[in-house]
């Protein structure tokens, strides 16, 4: 894993994926009101941050506490994508998340799994098992990760406004598609882990 600060930055940032998650902001938030998508979209990686956070300094000790291997967040996140992904191909009434025609997601599916996604947050336990006298590291490498990332997806509702309503049932689609490859390949890692440690 990383082993100072800039490479741990950049490990973060490449793991969260921000490029990958803006087509899949754009459709969770297509349903929203104009005025109200940068809002909301703020909250929720404001939401994301603390969980990050809460993950990188408590995230090993939760786990224990409930008996749930770091494989189990991983296989939990892919169901979790796939599902997301199935409804991003197939549309169904009231969009990705099934929320109502300007109804806002809260928490799921926007700071969680798409932004503190099942990599990222055991990425964090990782580095703070392995290296946990480096926490001021990790914490300013999490913090600069997320800046950038948030300055990416808060491009969400400009991209909205460009590719229009066809372009972004397009874009909808074929990111559905790949996002459930990236959800099995999640699924197949968790089990994959598991299997290895035991």
């Amino acid at each position: 894993m990383a082993v100072d600060l800039w490479s741990a930055m950049l490990t973060l940032f490449l793991i969260m994926d921000p490029l990958g998650n803006l087509p899949i902001v754009v459709a969770i938030l297509k349903n929203i009101k104009a005025e109200r998508r940068m809002k909301v979209l703020v909250r929720e990686l404001l939401l994301s941050l603390v969980i990050l956070l809460l993950f990188l300094y408590g995230g090993q000790a939760f786990l224990s506490i409930l008996g749930v291997k770091e494989e189990a967040v991983s296989i939990a996140g892919g169901i979790i994508l796939f599902l997301i992904a199935l409804r991003m191909i197939f549309p169904q009434e009231g969009g990705v998340i099934g929320l109502k025609e300007g109804e806002e997601p809260f928490l799921f599916p926007l700071a969680v799994p798409m932004i503190a996604g099942p990599s990222i947050l055991a990425a964090l336990i990782l580095l703070a098992n392995q290296q946990p006298g480096q926490m001021l590291d990790w914490t300013l490498a999490l913090l600069g990760a997320w800046l950038i990332s948030s300055a990416i997806l808060l491009f969400a509702p400009a991209l909205h406004r460009i590719l229009g309503e066809r372009g972004l049932t397009a874009m909808e689609r074929l990111m559905g598609m790949i996002l459930v490859i990236i959800s099995v390949q999640m699924l197949l890692n968790g089990i994959g882990h598991y299997f290895k440690w035991n």
